[in-house]
C-alpha cells in the first residue's frame, strides 16, 4: 500500500500500538523511519527497534517502552506536512512542553532533536513534536 505521508504513518501505527499497550508494533521500513526510531530510542521513549528482514520489504520493529504500565510516549504530533512544510532557523528553535517533548528537525546534519540542533547552531524542517 502506497501511503501520501509515511511519516505520519509511522507516527499514528506508534500512537495506536501506545493506546493497545502493544509490546512492539511492525513499520514499512526506510532510512528517514529508522533515523527517527534511532532518535527516540537515545531519548528514552521506546525500548529499541530493530529490521525484520522481509521478502518483500524490510519492517521496522519498534519495541515500545512502559513505566509501571505507563507508556513513554504520552502524544506525537506532525509538523511539517507534505501539503505544509515548516520550517526553522536556528535560532526560532521550538520548545515542546516547557522543554518536557523535544522536536525533531531534518536538517543539513541529518535528523536531529532541538536540543542537538540549538547545540550545532542549525535550523531545518521541523518533523514532529514527542512528548
Amino acid at each position: 500500500m502506497h501511503t501520501t505521508d509515511p511519516i505520519a504513518d509511522f507516527l499514528t501505527r506508534i500512537r495506536n500500538a501506545v493506546k493497545a499497550k502493544k509490546k512492539f508494533v511492525d513499520i514499512p521500513s526506510s532510512k528517514m523511519k529508522i533515523s527517527l526510531a534511532e532518535i527516540l530510542k537515545n531519548n528514552k521513549f521506546i525500548r529499541d527497534y530493530n529490521v525484520v528482514e522481509d521478502n518483500k520489504q524490510n519492517v521496522l520493529r519498534v519495541h515500545l517502552q512502559y513505566v509501571n504500565g505507563t507508556p513513554s510516549i504520552t502524544g506525537m504530533k506532525r509538523i511539517s506536512k507534505p501539503g505544509l512544510k515548516s520550517y526553522v532557523g536556528k535560532d526560532e528553535l521550538p520548545r515542546v512542553l516547557n522543554g518536557l517533548g523535544m522536536a525533531v528537525l531534518s536538517t543539513p546534519k541529518g535528523l536531529l532533536t532541538g536540543k542537538q540542533a540549538k547545540k550545532e547552531a542549525v535550523g531545518g524542517e521541523i518533523i514532529c513534536h514527542v512528548w
